[in-house]
């Protein structure tokens, strides 16, 4: 119970009558009157309040894309009195980032009233949601009175994908146009002089007959790319990416990027690791190479121990036998696993294209530039300067190497690796 303004005020009058009793003789009792008063209203509206019934119902998606920031509606309805004060705290569970608040809705009789929290999945997974709780305002206004909600609602947390608008726009600038390159397409792209070794159905004999000599056509080709995602889940995987950790951030790309890839007929596989290769999918083309993508996806979670690309090398190069596009999302700043991952990408380098996109902290990228006032500032700054060295040198080494590199911060990353993605195909370096 939690006492209301109406009865502050009477306790106020029952102190100021209390203390002009101590100086008058005439008024010595006055303050039992209202502390009676007082009393008698509290225990009335526990009377009345236990017999009141207030229905919370929570109402939202299922499924919510990971990162993506969503509502949870909150309908509650009473049929006790013309109206009842209703306070409720809404909160979301611990994997969320929301900012708990309290709300007071005013219920009239069978009129639902509602409430909505704004809420970001940080980590994949299923989470029951918690009940809010709710106190009931007394009819004198006196006091709230707790009320236990019943209300059950689970919400599944998956990768995020495209919607249709992303989607579109996307194919248009990623690479999507027909590569000129001879194959079996049926669009021809020009008309050129045979070529020892040209395949008799591209010759064109009516234009052979014309010149007198033998006449090839080139015919256009769709670009089928085979592009495997490997994602690092090992300990510094856990690490914070605005909304959501670097694995959810990775998870995001690789499920938004197995879109794009597939409405552009590519073949598209996965590989996540940490010390070892956890769960891999060769490539395939279609709708149902995406949902399996998602659904291995959505199982990842966070491991205790270091990474080895070198392992998850092995095994991309177990997954497909054509020259593919390797995309690996990985952590770029750590010295110590630097050497290892460029092994891994001399494994890749003499058949695959290899792609490494990792992370910027944009609070990091400050420091050097803020205003020093004392020595531990110093000290954070010439961390960071070390910090930028790290990135920039690991970068460089595996740009070296002959492999595509790029950083970028959390809310930008996934545009860099898309454009990159849409540069190969435009290039067909792949």
């Amino acid at each position: 119970m939690s006492l209301r303004r109406n009865a502050l005020l009477l306790i106020l009058i029952i102190g100021l009558l209390a203390i002009v009793g101590e100086w008058s003789r005439v008024l010595t009792h006055a303050w039992c009157i209202p502390a009676a008063l007082l009393l008698l209203g509290i225990g009335y509206e526990r009377i009345v309040a236990l017999r009141w019934t207030v229905r919370v119902q929570l109402l939202a998606s299922e499924r919510w894309p990971l990162g993506r920031r969503m509502e949870m509606r909150y309908v509650l309805a009473q049929d006790a009195r013309q109206y009842v004060s209703v306070e409720l705290v809404l909160s979301a569970p611990d994997e969320f980032s929301a900012e708990p608040r309290v709300e007071t809705l005013r219920l009239e009789r069978a009129v639902p009233g509602e409430a909505v929290l704004a809420a970001a999945a940080r980590c994949l997974g299923k989470y029951a949601w918690p009940a809010p709780a709710t106190r009931i305002g007394g009819p004198l206004g006196l006091a709230w009175w707790p009320r236990r909600a019943e209300a059950e609602f689970s919400v599944t947390v998956v990768p995020d994908v495209i919607d249709q608008f992303e989607q579109a726009a996307g194919t248009q600038g990623a690479g999507g146009e027909r590569a000129q390159s001879a194959g079996a397409g049926a669009e021809i792209l020009q008309l050129r002089d045979y070529r020892h070794g040209d395949p008799l159905r591209n010759i064109d004999w009516k234009a052979s007959a014309r010149r007198g000599r033998l006449i090839s056509r080139d015919m256009s080709e769709d670009q089928h790319l085979e592009v495997i995602i490997a994602i690092d889940a090992g300990r510094a995987s856990g690490l914070g990416a605005g909304e959501v950790d670097r694995l959810g951030l990775s998870v995001n790309i690789a499920a938004r990027l197995a879109q794009r890839a597939v409405a552009l007929d590519d073949a598209v596989g996965v590989l996540v690791f940490a010390s070892q290769p956890l769960a891999a999918l060769a490539p395939a083309r279609g709708e149902a190479a995406v949902i399996r993508i998602r659904e291995l996806l959505g199982a990842c979670r966070v491991q205790p121990s270091e990474s080895n690309p070198v392992l998850a090398a092995v095994r991309i190069r177990a997954l497909t036998h054509r020259r593919s596009l390797i995309v690996i999302l990985t952590d770029l700043e750590d010295a110590s696993a630097g050497e290892e991952l460029m092994e891994a990408v001399k494994l890749l380098a003499p058949k695959h294209f290899t792609l490494v996109a990792g992370f910027e902290s944009a609070r990091i990228e400050t420091l050097p530039r803020a205003v020093v006032n004392e020595p531990l500032g110093a000290y954070r700054a010439l961390a960071a300067v070390e910090y930028q060295n790290t990135l920039a040198a690991s970068v460089r080494a595996l740009r070296s190497l002959g492999a595509a590199a790029l950083t970028a911060r959390a809310e930008h990353l996934d545009r860099a690796v898309f454009e990159s993605y849409g540069q190969f195909r435009a290039r067909r370096q792949v």
